[in-house]
């Protein structure tokens, strides 16, 4: 575990160090994948950025490797406020297999993620918010005229991903015509 962490060492937090390294050793030994999880829970702020980072590029790609830590990634998501951990942590949890119940407390965390003074956090909460709701038509409904307006109302990074995300909603003949 150490020395997997150790890759994830550093001193800058612009920087995403070796994370991608540990992402290929973790997706070809995807038991390491513990060790990863543990970093975000550590008291080093770049490791813990750069572990998130490291599960969100694994668990693109693996995202069954997060079943073992639903609860815990939740707890952490809620509780932290390094904003890092929360972009990345949004982006993650729409891979969650959630039941109803934790599919609430998930959006409840990305809620009080639009409130975060970071764009990037925001804009991602954004997007895990609509993922969520893409399941479920009813709340899809709901989940509509705040997507419409955070497009209108947001930084200009939510602006742009508000418009990808309403850009789905229209029909693809809609899509088409607009195009030409």
């Amino acid at each position: 575990m150490q020395a997997l962490l150790k890759k994830l060492s550093g001193r800058d937090r612009r920087s995403i160090g070796r994370s991608n390294e540990v992402v290929a050793q973790v997706l070809a030994h995807p038991a390491y994948f513990r060790h990863v999880f543990a970093g975000i829970a550590t008291n080093d702020s770049v490791v813990r950025m750069r572990a998130a980072d490291a599960m969100e590029k694994i668990t693109a790609r693996r995202p069954e490797l997060l079943r073992p830590y639903k609860r815990k990634l939740l707890a952490i998501a809620a509780s932290t406020d390094q904003q890092e951990i929360r972009w990345h942590a949004a982006l993650i949890m729409p891979r969650l297999e959630l039941t109803k119940k934790e599919r609430a407390v998930a959006l409840d965390i990305l809620f009080d993620y639009l409130r975060d003074k970071s764009s990037i956090v925001k804009t991602w909460a954004m997007q895990a918010i609509w993922d969520l709701a893409a399941a479920d038509p009813k709340l899809k409904a709901q989940i509509i005229p705040l997507i419409e307006e955070l497009t209108e109302l947001g930084t200009p990074a939510m602006r742009a991903r508000g418009r990808k995300i309403l850009q789905q909603q229209q029909p693809a003949s809609s899509r088409r015509a607009r195009v030409l």
